[in-house]
């Protein structure tokens, strides 16, 4: 995904007061949200709003920042790319097509 200035959407470090999402983790959600690139199940979780699902996939760190990731893709994700497994699979297809179309 571009942004208006023709720059790809760029992710930082996200916390939310005491919670946080691992640096570790970011990478993953860039790849997805900029190339479509579906992340392990736990962000997969996470990005169809699957709570349940989250809380079974998380290890010990993300089960404890699990609201840091809900208000970051609330607050700070196209809010096309997430919120149910159908939502995340179109996100995917569009981002495949635009590659395959020259763009990014």
């Amino acid at each position: 995904m571009k942004l208006k200035s023709g720059q790809p959407y760029r992710l930082v470090g996200y916390k939310l007061g005491e919670f946080y999402i691992p640096k570790r983790m970011m990478g993953g959600i860039s790849r997805y949200i900029n190339q479509g690139v579906l992340p392990g199940e736990f962000l997969q979780a996470v990005i169809c709003n699957d709570l349940r699902e989250a809380c079974g996939k998380a290890d010990d760190e993300n089960i404890a920042n699990l609201p840091a990731y809900v208000a970051y893709f609330y607050n700070e994700v196209p809010a096309n790319c997430w919120g149910s497994r159908k939502t995340m699979q179109e996100w995917v297809q569009r981002q495949s097509r635009q590659k395959e179309e020259g763009g990014s």
